[in-house]
């Protein structure tokens, strides 16, 4: 890959998706695979004004061996100088980046019960402190080739040439490779930004989802919740970008006002294993029954992770002829996956949607409906025929998707 390609995404995700500003720190946590490309960009960060940037590095295989040799109570334990370190990060608020790399099928195998009850346990301590950071602090996902990564999806190809094509698939839709990707992302933000007026125009309460593969669902929607897109602000003003790549615009739907059921379109990737071809009943608002052909009882933990976790999160709006989708590839990968159709999400709200947000407590949050949860798991169920018709205060219906994509009305 070129390197000045590299160099232009490093100073995307730097100046786009963290907008770091002089003097703030920056934590960047990666996998080992990319560490030249990680080193590009603390070199981003720093001239982009950071006065520390500091990397956590974590490997799939080092926790695939842990979740086998050690016991719940070790994989559960969140020591005093993790605490301190979390308490540490609340108070300087530091920007966040997290490139993705992770092997779809890295942890296979893995004690997938023990690592769900230490999750379950660590979430207890480590939660009111991300709670109270939320809308603080500026972060970016964004992604980076591994070989395991690069040989699930061309799998007839050397790994060196895999991981060639990962990068430039990725550039491709992270519109990182172009000579000005900071003003393409400009522009991009724009856009988005219009389509969510035209949306938020309609004073929608509710979206109907209908397909012939079975998907019979309505979502009630927060009366006070907007569709947002692209770029995001942090209580006190500053921008980010939160996802490289991103085609969504998405609101928080209102917690326990979802019947019906829904299948999913795209395999999820969870935790290094993938959940494929399922589907999930909604009962007032919560996951009544759900069903897979690959991972069912993986789907069960997500849902039972805790009481939040069956219900719904998010409800986000892709067209189905999405760039990312028009490159006929599955990615394996939710940050890309979720941007090539619309979503939904299990689990943690986002509050961030909600008018005024800066000026709420977590408790105005909770009685609007905004759901509450340790985990936000998105899962694909835009299909070529989806139909979405949105319910407006007046009851007026008011088609949102034809033909899995945006209708003339808001084209």
């Amino acid at each position: 890959m070129k390197k000045f390609l590299l160099k232009n995404y490093a100073k995307l995700i730097a100046r786009v998706g963290g907008n770091i500003q002089t003097g703030q720190r920056v934590l960047i946590k990666a996998q080992l695979d990319q560490p030249e490309f990680v080193c590009m960009l603390v070199e981003e960060c720093y001239r982009a004004g950071a006065c520390e940037v500091t990397v956590e590095w974590a490997d799939q295989r080092l926790d695939k061996l842990a979740s086998r040799y050690e016991s719940v109570k070790e994989l559960s334990a969140v020591t005093g100088w993790e605490e301190a370190k979390l308490a540490y990060r609340e108070q300087i608020l530091p920007v966040l980046i997290n490139l993705r790399s992770a092997d779809p099928d890295g942890m296979k195998g893995a004690d997938r019960e023990k690592i769900t009850l230490a999750e379950m346990a660590r979430s207890a301590i480590t939660k009111p402190y991300t709670d109270r950071m939320a809308n603080r602090y500026q972060w970016c996902v964004a992604a980076v080739p591994s070989v395991g990564w690069a040989k699930k999806i061309f799998p007839k190809e050397r790994a060196g040439t895999a991981v060639e094509k990962l990068w430039e698939l990725i550039l491709k839709v992270s519109r990182a490779d172009g000579k000005d990707p900071l003003t393409d992302w400009m522009w991009h933000n724009r856009l988005l930004r219009e389509r969510c007026e035209k949306i938020n125009s309609l004073g929608l309460v509710a979206l109907e989802y209908k397909s012939k593969n079975g998907t019979d669902l309505r979502v009630g929607l927060i009366e006070k919740a907007r569709f947002i897109a692209g770029k995001k602000n942090t209580v006190d003003g500053k921008y980010f970008n939160p996802n490289i790549p991103t085609e969504e615009c998405f609101t928080t739907p209102k917690r326990g006002d979802a019947e019906g059921i829904v299948y999913a379109t795209k395999p999820l990737s969870y935790g290094g294993e993938l959940i494929e071809d399922f589907w999930i009943r909604f009962v007032s608002g919560k996951a009544a029954e759900c069903g897979a052909k690959k991972n069912e009882e993986l789907l069960k933990r997500i849902i039972g992770m805790d009481e939040g976790a069956s219900y719904l999160g998010e409800c986000a709006l892709v067209p189905y002829d999405s760039p990312i989708n028009q490159t006929g590839i599955l990615f394996y990968n939710t940050l890309f996956d979720e941007n090539a159709c619309c979503h939904l999400a299990l689990g943690r709200g986002y509050s961030n949607t909600i008018e005024n947000f800066e000026k709420l407590t977590r408790s105005d949050f909770l009685e609007l409906g905004v759901n509450d949860s340790s985990v936000h798991v998105d899962f694909m169920i835009g299909a070529e025929d989806l139909e979405i018709i949105g319910v407006t205060r007046e009851r007026e219906r008011v088609r949102v998707f034809e033909n899995g994509t945006w209708s003339k009305a808001l084209q």
